[in-house]
């Protein structure tokens, strides 16, 4: 029992209320995927931060939370286009939970009633990759631009002001076009399914119908 249960104050009174109304209120908690399903595209996965339970002599036990299945994963997606990532068990990821039940919306699309009355449910998350323990902060993160990296950058594509710099094997299965700066460094360029090397050169090129000689 909490002791401030036997304050005849009702300020604390309203106070306690207030904290119990809280704390069955879900917004956002970080966990780490249990398993990944592409097909349904979600993920299970277990709460990192553990639950507390008070006994009635007033001490406090702290929990696994319960695991969070068919958790939807909140790609980045818009006008046709998409942006995957490769989901994997241990990844962390940050759940927030709706205000009112998905199940009828996931299931169906588009707009209708929810089944259920639920309110900041533990059922109603989506994932959102991912936030960073500092444990696991990513090394050598670059303040000049944008990157899409490996987490041990020994692979990326950077999009800065003044170009694009690729480190890493190139495979061109569609058309390239390049207006501006493109710097290729480390790795091999393949076009069309042929390996063309590190050293090549272009003719018939404009301005000046030559050879752009070898890339940098």
């Amino acid at each position: 029992m909490d002791r401030r249960e036997h304050f005849d104050d009702i300020e604390e009174g309203m106070r306690l209320a207030i904290e119990a109304a809280q704390a069955r209120l879900w917004t956002a908690l970080p966990g780490l995927v249990q398993s990944v399903d592409l097909a349904k595209q979600t993920v299970s996965v277990q709460p990192a931060i553990r639950g507390a339970i008070t006994h009635a002599d007033g001490s406090v036990r702290f929990v696994a939370m319960p695991m969070l299945v068919d958790v939807p994963i909140m790609w980045p997606r818009a006008g046709g286009f998409a942006l995957t990532l490769p989901v994997a068990v241990g990844d962390d990821v940050l759940v927030v939970f709706a205000s009112r039940c998905i199940d009828a919306w996931w299931q169906n699309g588009g707009q209708g009633a929810p089944i259920e009355s639920r309110m900041h449910d533990l059922s109603d998350g989506f994932a959102i990759f991912a936030p960073t323990s500092q444990p696991k902060t990513l090394a050598n993160v670059q303040a000049d631009g944008i990157e899409l990296r490996t987490e041990a950058r020994d692979i990326f594509i950077k999009l800065t002001a003044t170009g694009i710099q690729i480190q890493g094997n190139i495979i061109l299965t569609g058309n390239l076009t390049q207006t501006g700066n493109m710097t290729h460094s480390g790795g091999s360029f393949t076009s069309g399914g042929k390996n063309v090397g590190a050293a090549h050169t272009h003719s018939g090129v404009t301005p000046g119908g030559g050879s752009t000689g070898a890339p940098n």
